[in-house]
Parts: structure tokens; sequence; C-alpha cells
């Protein structure tokens, strides 16, 4: 495994084990040995968040849980999370989760905003050329595997995400022939459902550490010139706004995608974006 990626995994297990501490990025840098700077930039650079960002949706995340699965006062929790105040944790936890802790309680429900990051020794791969990957292919139930491996990886694009009833969505969309899937080596590095009858992509995921590799690209260029061919392409993600957005609107908007419906899917505020084809 090379040193970057052997830097950011130490940081996220010291960040792990840590969760109910207040942490501070000095705190994270001193544990793994690095100047904060240095740390910080390659986290950021890697991951795709900052230290901060990345830490306060893992203890967000875990507090959600708490308020589902615990008996656990919301002060506690709170408190357990790194706020001071439960109105402090309130406000933000509305921000991300779009209801109140007492309204996530109630409800039930746990879905994360944030799970934790794992990189094993193959994502030392993503540092060579993907000239010579292999090509998106259909996936197959062997595939199910890799593929959930690295939906946990890129959950903080898709809210309320429910793993078992994801898993059974899955599994009919490679019945049907409509999930895609790209690897390198042992690991998915991009995933993608599609809707022929919709001219959706209705699930797109890519590797933290191959987003800057042109692996999106790929994959909208297989659904607009190959499988959703002469169809405007649509896909939904994060309302303008949204705090929980890590950068899913700008990303789609840097593709060419522009700005259509609000829509409410599964409960939470959702935009379609739509990608005309070229005359």
């Amino acid at each position: 495994m090379n040193k970057k990626i052997e830097m950011i995994n130490r940081a996220i297990m010291f960040m792990e084990s840590n969760l109910h501490d207040r942490l501070e990025l000095t705190d994270v840098a001193k544990a793994v040995h690095y100047s904060k700077y240095h740390l910080h930039r390659v986290f950021t650079e890697t991951v795709g968040l900052t230290i901060h960002d990345y830490l306060k949706r893992r203890q967000l995340t875990e507090a959600a849980k708490q308020l589902v699965f615990s008996k656990k006062t919301i002060v506690t929790i709170a408190h357990q999370a790194g706020y001071d105040t439960q109105q402090a944790f309130s406000t933000i936890f509305k921000a991300m989760y779009k209801m109140s802790p007492n309204k996530f309680r109630e409800s039930k429900e746990f879905y994360p905003l944030q799970l934790a990051f794992t990189f094993n020794d193959d994502v030392a791969l993503e540092s060579r050329n993907l000239i010579d990957s292999p090509t998106i292919r259909m996936a197959i139930k062997d595939d199910i595997p890799t593929w959930m491996d690295l939906v946990r990886l890129v959950v903080d694009g898709f809210p309320c995400l429910n793993e078992e009833t994801y898993m059974e969505v899955l599994s009919t969309y490679i019945h049907i022939n409509q999930a895609f899937i790209l690897k390198d080596n042992h690991i998915a590095i991009g995933i993608m459902m599609i809707s022929y009858t919709r001219g959706s992509i209705d699930f797109l995921g890519v590797h933290p550490l191959y987003r800057k590799k042109g692996i999106t690209e790929r994959f909208i260029e297989k659904a607009t010139n190959e499988l959703l061919k002469n169809k405007t392409v649509s896909i939904t993600t994060y309302r303008e706004g949204d705090k929980a957005d890590t950068g899913y609107r700008k990303a789609l908007k840097e593709l060419g995608f522009s700005e259509d419906e609000l829509l409410v899917e599964f409960g939470y505020p959702t935009q379609r974006f739509t990608l005309e084809r070229a005359i």
C-alpha cells in the first residue's frame, strides 16, 4: 500500500476510535505523525472531504444511529457528538437529515450520512494509468459484494439509502441487465444502474480515489451514446443549498447536466438534472 493511502487509513482509524471526543485537525495529525498542513491537503484531495467535514458527518451518523437504536437522551447523544448544547446539535442535525432529532427517533428508520472509509491494498493501484483497464460491463450476481463495498464509500451522495432495500433493488437491476460495473483488479471503481424506459441514471457511484481519472465521464458517455441513445438522460441529486451535499450538484453541472424539476424521493427533497443530447 502506498504511503498516501496508509496515512489516510491511519487518520480514519484514529477518528473512528475517538468519535465521541472533540477532535481537531491537530489531534489527528499528531496521532499519525504528519504535519496538519500536509495531512489536510492529502486527505482533502484524496477523500474529497476535509477532515473536519468527514468527522462531523461521521459523528452525526453515529448520533442518528443512537437516536434510533438506543434510549439515550438527546442531550446525551448531542454531547457525545461533540456539541455543547442540544439546540446546537438539533440545528445541524435538521440541516443534514431534514428532520429534528425527535422526529428522526420517532421515524425508527436509520440511514447514514457518512460511513467509515476503508481502503484496502488494491487501491494502491489508483496511481497507475487506467487506459488498459477493463471496459464497463453488465454486472452479475457475483459482483454484488464488491458493488456494495463501493456503495458504502459513496453513500454520502444518496440520502435515505437503506442498504437492505438497496440490495433488493440492485438484484432486480442485475436480473434485467440494467446494472453496470467497472473494476480495477478486484475492486469496483464505478457502478451504474439505469432505466431504459425512463431514460434515467438511477444510481451512479465512482470510487473516491478514481474520480479524477475520468471514470464518471466514461459512465456518462456509455449511458448517453450507447445505453440511452437518443434520449434525454436524467439523474437526481441534492437541491441547491443542501448542507448534506458534498459536491454532487457541482459535479453534474461540470458534466453538462442542467437543473430540472424539484422532487421529493423517500421523503427527502431532491432535484432532477437532465442532459440533452447534442444534435
